[in-house]
C-alpha cells in the first residue's frame, strides 16, 4: 500500500471516529482503570465526564474535602523528552486541563526518555481523534498514536467551585458559584433554598478564589436611609473595610456601613467623561466618591455630600487618599439641605461667569430609588440664579439625563411622569430605555432626557 493510500485511510479513521463516538456504549470509569494498563492496545470507551462526584457528598453542609477525592483513568501519549516541548504545544487543544493537574507525568516505566502527555477524554478517545494538523505533528515528531492510560487521581484541590456545589447541592436546584469581588470581600446573595449549605459554599468560594479571604452573604434589603444592607459572614475573616480600584482610583471603606457596587464602574466613568476641567460638580449622594473623585482628577470643581456619616468620612479619607482633598468639598447633610444651603450659596458666582468661561455645572444625584424627588429642588436652585438675559426659551439648552428603576409599566410611567413635572421641560422630551441587566437583574431602568436652560447638565444617575 502506498504512503497516500495509509494516509487516506487515516484520514478516514479520523471522520468515522468522531461520527460514531456519541453512539458507542460508554463505560464506568472505575471499572476501566481496574483494567488499565499502559500496555494494553484496545480500550473501552471513556467516560465522557472527568469527574463524577461520589454519591456520598450529596447534602453535605460541613465541608469534607477528603471526600472529593477519586481516582479515573484518562488517555495519554508517550512522548520522548526530546520533543516534549514541541509536542505540548501542537497538543493544547487535546491536552488535559484541569486546576492543579500537570500536563505532562512520569510514565510508568520511569524512563527518562519518555514522559506521557495527558489528553482530554472530551477530545481525546481513540487514536483517530486527533486533528489532521496534530496527526501531521505527531508524526513529523515521530511520535506513536497509540493511546496509553493514566490513572490520575483528583482531589477536592482540582475541582471547580460548580463542580463542588453541583455534587453537594440537592438535585434540580439552582446551584450558584456567582459573586461580586469588593477587594478581599466576596458578596453573594443566596437563595432560600442554599441557606442550609452556606457556611460550605462560602468555604468553597474562598478556597477556589485567590485573594478573597472573606465571603459575605447579603440578609435584608437596602437601608433606604443610608444604603447599605445588613450581611453576616459566610467564611473566613471579619474585616469589612476593603480596598479597591476603579477605573485607575483608589477607594477604601467599610463595605458593611456604606453602598459600593462594583458593576457600576462603566456607569461611573460614562458620567464623569462628560465632566471637563474648570466645572463645577455637585454630588448630592456621593457615597464614598466614585463620581467625585474622578471628577475632580480630571479638574473640575466638586461640592461632595452624603448623607450617612461613614460614607461621609470614607469620602473624606479617599480625597486625601487619591490626593484631591483641595479640590473636593465636602458635607453631610441630607441631599435637600446641601442643594438648599451650599448649591444655592455657590450658584450665583457660578451663573455670574458663565458668559465668559462657558463651562458647565453638573448635578450627579446617585440614588435610583428616590432621586427623581430631587429634580424639582435642584431646577429650583438653577433658575433661582439665572442672570437676566432673557426669557428661558432665549437660553440655550443643554441635555439633562434622569435615570432611575422600574420593575412593571406602571412604575416606569408614573416615574416618567414624576420626572418630566419635576422638570416642567419647555421642550419635548424623549425616552430612551436603557437596561442595567449587569448592575440590578430585576428591575430595569429609564433613561429620560430633558432639557434646562444656560450651560447646564443635570446627570441623576444609576
Amino acid at each position: 500500500m502506498t504512503t497516500s493510500e495509509h494516509a487516506g485511510q487515516r484520514r478516514m479513521l479520523r471522520i468515522l471516529s468522531r461520527v460514531l463516538a456519541p453512539l458507542r456504549p460508554r463505560t464506568n470509569l472505575k471499572a476501566l482503570s481496574s483494567a488499565a494498563s499502559p500496555a494494553s492496545a484496545v480500550k473501552p470507551m471513556m467516560e465522557l465526564k472527568l469527574y463524577r462526584a461520589p454519591p456520598e457528598v450529596r447534602g453535605m453542609t460541613s465541608l469534607d474535602k477528603e471526600a472529593f477525592t477519586q481516582t479515573i483513568t484518562v488517555p495519554a501519549l508517550r512522548v520522548p523528552t526530546g520533543v516534549l516541548n514541541k509536542v505540548v504545544k501542537s497538543l493544547r487543544k487535546s491536552a488535559i486541563q484541569r486546576p492543579g493537574v500537570p500536563r505532562v507525568v512520569q510514565d510508568k516505566e520511569q524512563s527518562s526518555d519518555f514522559r506521557l502527555v495527558l489528553l482530554d477524554p472530551y477530545r481525546v478517545t481513540s487514536s483517530g481523534s486527533f486533528s489532521e494538523a496534530e496527526a501531521e505533528a505527531l508524526k513529523s515528531f515521530g511520535v506513536c498514536e497509540e493511546l496509553q492510560y493514566y490513572e490520575l487521581r483528583l482531589t477536592y484541590h482540582n475541582l471547580k467551585s460548580e463542580e463542588v456545589l453541583e455534587a453537594v447541592l440537592p438535585q434540580g436546584q439552582d446551584v450558584t458559584s456567582g459573586f461580586s469581588r469588593v477587594g478581599h470581600i466576596a458578596h453573594m446573595n443566596l437563595r432560600d433554598h442554599q441557606l442550609p449549605y452556606k457556611n460550605l459554599i462560602g468555604e468553597v468560594i474562598m478556597d477556589k478564589n485567590p485573594g478573597v479571604t472573606c465571603v459575605v452573604n447579603k440578609t435584608n434589603i437596602i437601608d433606604t436611609t443610608y444604603r447599605y444592607f445588613k450581611m453576616e459572614v459566610l467564611a473566613g475573616e471579619e474585616n469589612m473595610v476593603a480596598k479597591v480600584k476603579e477605573n485607575g482610583v483608589t477607594y477604601e471603606f467599610d463595605f458593611s456601613r456604606v453602598y459600593w457596587n462594583p458593576r457600576l464602574s462603566t456607569e461611573h466613568q460614562r458620567v464623569v467623561d462628560l465632566v471637563k476641567r474648570g466645572d463645577t460638580v455637585f454630588d448630592v449622594f456621593a457615597g464614598v466618591g466614585p463620581f467625585a473623585i474622578p471628577a475632580a482628577r480630571s479638574g473640575a470643581n466638586v461640592l461632595a455630600n452624603d448623607l450617612n456619616p461613614e460614607s461621609y468620612r470614607w469620602l473624606q479619607h479617599n480625597c486625601k487618599l487619591n490626593k484631591v482633598e483641595k479640590r473636593v468639598r465636602n458635607f453631610n447633610l441630607d441631599g435637600r439641605a446641601f442643594i438648599q444651603g451650599p448649591v444655592k450659596q455657590e450658584l450665583p458666582a457660578l451663573m455670574k461667569g458663565k458668559a465668559g468661561n462657558r463651562c458647565s455645572v453638573h448635578f450627579v444625584q446617585n440614588f435610583p430609588l428616590t432621586a427623581v424627588r430631587f429634580l424639582s429642588k435642584a431646577k429650583t436652585a438653577l433658575q433661582s440664579n439665572l442672570t437676566p438675559v432673557g426669557s428661558l426659551r432665549e437660553l440655550k439648552y443643554h441635555i439633562v439625563a434622569c435615570q432611575y428603576f422600574w420593575k412593571t409599566a406602571d412604575i416606569r410611567q408614573s416615574q416618567t411622569q414624576r420626572g418630566s413635572h419635576s422638570l416642567g421641560s419647555s421642550r419635548e422630551e424623549t425616552a430612551v430605555k436603557r437596561l442595567y441587566e449587569a448592575v440590578a437583574p430585576n428591575p430595569g431602568m429609564q433613561c429620560r432626557k430633558a432639557h434646562l436652560p444656560t450651560y447646564t447638565t443635570l446627570c441623576v444617575s444609576s
